[in-house]
Order: structure tokens, then C-alpha cells, then sequence
């Protein structure tokens, strides 16, 4: 008797069980036919280009001089009237504390012109300096030279000191 309750209860829950997957399965296709209503209405996506760092870092702005208690959204909101903003982008520390920057990616490269207009502009009261974001080059410092490396491998350790001729007489050397 104790057994038959336990299996029927074990069946109650693998039923359960399947009632969830079928149901997932469902909501699965119904937000797939969604993004393909989606997609079909606003046409065909070219994700190749949408990936394109170069094409990218063409679409958005540095933002420098940034008030630390920024939100993606404040700054959103300044730089609506540019034009369409894919990202905000304010960069953080290790300690997760904002570095003062922020990069801002836009749909079309028209905005980063209008963006640029607003350099200089105050935002919570802080002269904000609005450029176009540069490509990074790796490898690349500040100074256009390539890095070269502190320390090589090998060398290092002990090098006893060579005892120097002098012109003075020593009588133990």
C-alpha cells in the first residue's frame, strides 16, 4: 500500500514535470514567431556589419569628465536628441567605483556629429568632453611605439663580483 502511494506520487510529478517542458516548449515557439515577426517587419538585420569593431567605434562617442553618480540612463537622456543610442558604456574600476568615462554607441554614424556638438555642455554640473571613440590598435601605447617586454626571461640570479684591478697595491689580491 505504501509503495502504490508512492509511485502514483512519483507519477503525479513526472506528469507535472512534462506539463512544465510542454509549456516551455510552447512559450519557446511563440517568442520565436514573435522575433520573426519582428524581424520580418523591420527587415533584414546584416549582423556581420553590426558586429564590425572599426564600424562600431565609427557609431560612438567618448564622454569624458563624467559625474560619478551617472546612470546609463541620465546620460541617455542628454544625448537623446543626437539621435538613436544602441549603449551606454560607463566604465568601472575593479572595486566596481565609475573611472569618470563613458563611451555611447549610436545606430547611425550621422549622431556621433550631432553628438559632438555637445562638448563642453554641463551635465550635473560637470563640463562634459565629447569626442569620437578611437580603435584601439593592441599593442599600441600612447607614444605609437609597440611594448617590449620589462623583463626578458633568463639572466637574472648570482653574478659574483669580479675583484677590480687597481693601480693601488694590495697584498692579498
Amino acid at each position: 500500500e505504501g509503495e502504490g502511494e508512492g509511485a502514483t506520487e512519483e507519477e503525479r510529478v513526472l506528469q507535472e514535470m512534462r506539463r512544465k517542458v510542454q509549456e516551455m516548449q510552447e512559450e519557446q515557439e511563440r517568442l520565436e514567431r514573435m522575433q520573426q515577426q519582428i524581424e520580418s517587419a523591420i527587415g533584414p538585420s546584416t549582423p556581420a556589419s553590426s558586429t564590425d569593431p572599426k564600424e562600431i567605434d565609427a557609431r560612438s562617442i567618448y564622454v569624458g569628465n563624467v559625474d560619478w553618480s551617472s546612470t546609463p540612463e541620465e546620460l541617455q537622456a542628454h544625448f537623446q536628441s543626437c539621435g538613436t543610442i544602441n549603449r551606454v558604456t560607463i566604465l568601472c574600476d575593479k572595486f566596481g567605483n565609475p573611472k569618470g568615462f563613458a563611451y555611447i554607441e549610436f545606430a547611425e554614424e550621422e549622431s556621433v556629429s550631432n553628438a559632438l556638438v555637445l562638448n563642453e555642455s554641463l551635465f550635473k554640473g560637470r563640463q562634459l568632453k565629447v569626442s569620437e571613440k578611437r580603435t584601439n590598435v593592441p599593442g599600441m601605447r600612447a607614444n605609437r611605439r609597440p611594448r617590449t617586454p620589462r623583463f626578458r626571461r633568463g639572466g637574472g640570479g648570482y653574478f659574483p663580483r669580479r675583484p677590480r684591478r687597481s693601480h693601488h697595491y694590495h697584498p692579498y689580491m
